[in-house]
């Protein structure tokens, strides 16, 4: 048994906050009607429903009808991809994306380039930023939709995305931002940024799996792509997860009111992660920028390393650390935002990311740093006398 378990992979999830737990429990057992139905149990329902999409809506500085209920963040950059480009497809039928979104971004995209659709993917520099100078360069008469990730995954390096969406509405170009990683860690206003649609996730800020929205501005054309109802304004079809949607209101409504102190406390745990990691172990990278990133996010190419012996040797320490999305988990791929940035493939093989949440204390911190030296140095060794022995052969 374990003396101690760290947890450092919040960008992966996040532990349900327990006022969520306790929001939700009535819907499933009391309050359980279906949100359609006429009768007091489905109006009782809608009631809640339509509590939580305005708690959604505060969160990001939007309309409460701009919130269109989603199963998660997938489904939700799928939802803006391809119902722009399906409603735009007669006159546009261009979109411009970056080569280190998500795959929920990069995965619709290569599906519509398969249905005669031109995918423009734009490039970024070494600290995974777009240049708005290629941004203006890609836009065409024909561009229909522009999709940029408000922060990165897995690097955590956070776009210009006001900027970037200036340049997109000069040219009558429509903008979707995958803000998964981003909402509830950083402040986001819909209205300032300009965007016409925005996808968040429910587990990445403390609430339930299985449910997520997009922020629609209103006017924007979109054809939904989950048929077989007329729930959520058209847009979305399916009875609609009651339970998961009130279980989101309240983790946007409190991530609302903790972010300044939550996103204060977060950023000076990681700069003391980072600066300690940089000090006490040789031959390290920060990969992602320096500054520009989220309060959370701390990812660090250590050579002489594989990632797979990082994270089972931190497991064996209780330290829950990954390498990359949660989502690509398994797959013999190495992550594709690290060669984008620069870093060889060996390189991207001895690369992790360490996220902090709102549980983390700094005793974790130096916790983490201790195990991670020692890790780090293990493996080193390991590696040299392999390569001793390789060389006496």
């Amino acid at each position: 048994m374990l003396a101690r378990r760290v947890y450092m992979d919040h960008a992966a999830t996040t532990p349900m906050d327990g006022r969520v737990w306790k929001s939700m429990a009535p819907f499933a057992t009391e309050t359980f009607g279906n949100p359609s139905s006429l009768h007091q149990f489905g109006r009782d329902a809608r009631l809640a429903l339509d509590r939580a999409r305005g708690k959604v809506a505060r969160l990001i500085g939007c309309l409460d009808d701009e919130i269109v209920f989603t199963s998660g963040g997938t489904e939700s950059d799928n939802l803006a991809i391809r119902g722009v480009a399906m409603a735009r497809r007669d006159t546009h039928r261009h979109i411009i994306t970056s080569a280190i979104e998500h795959h929920a971004v990069l995965d619709p995209c290569r599906f519509l380039e398969q249905q005669g659709f031109e995918i423009t993917i734009l490039p970024v520099d070494g600290y995974g930023l777009v240049d708005l100078r290629n941004v203006a360069a890609a836009i065409r008469p024909d561009t229909a939709l522009l999709t940029i990730m408000m922060a990165n995954n897995e690097i955590g390096t956070i776009q210009s995305i006001k900027e970037i969406t200036a340049l997109a509405k000069e040219n009558n170009v429509l903008v979707h931002s995958d803000a998964v990683q981003a909402c509830g860690v950083i402040s986001i206003d819909t209205q300032n940024l300009g965007v016409d649609l925005l996808s968040i996730s429910g587990h990445k800020l403390y609430g339930p799996k299985g449910v997520g929205a997009l922020y629609v501005r209103k006017g924007t054309p979109l054809i939904a792509h989950n048929l077989g109802g007329d729930q959520e304004r058209k847009k979305r079809g399916g009875t609609e997860n009651v339970q998961g949607a009130v279980g989101f209101g309240t983790a946007c409504e409190i991530a609302l009111e903790e972010l300044d102190e939550n996103s204060a406390r977060l950023k000076k745990f990681r700069d003391l992660l980072i600066a300690d990691i940089l000090n006490r172990i040789p031959e390290v990278k920060l990969n992602g920028h320096p500054t520009q990133r989220l309060p959370g996010n701390a990812n660090f190419t250590f050579a002489g390393t594989d990632n797979q012996s990082l994270l089972i040797n931190l497991d064996l320490a209780g330290i829950a650390a990954s390498n990359g999305s949660a989502c690509a988990s398994g797959s013999p791929q190495p992550s594709h935002v690290l060669p984008a940035i620069g870093r060889t493939e060996e390189e991207t093989r001895s690369s992790l990311r360490l996220s902090l949440g709102k549980g983390n204390t700094e005793d974790d911190v130096e916790y983490v740093v201790e195990h991670l030296c020692r890790v780090v140095e293990k493996i080193r060794r390991a590696e040299k006398k392999i390569t001793d022995v390789e060389m006496m052969a």
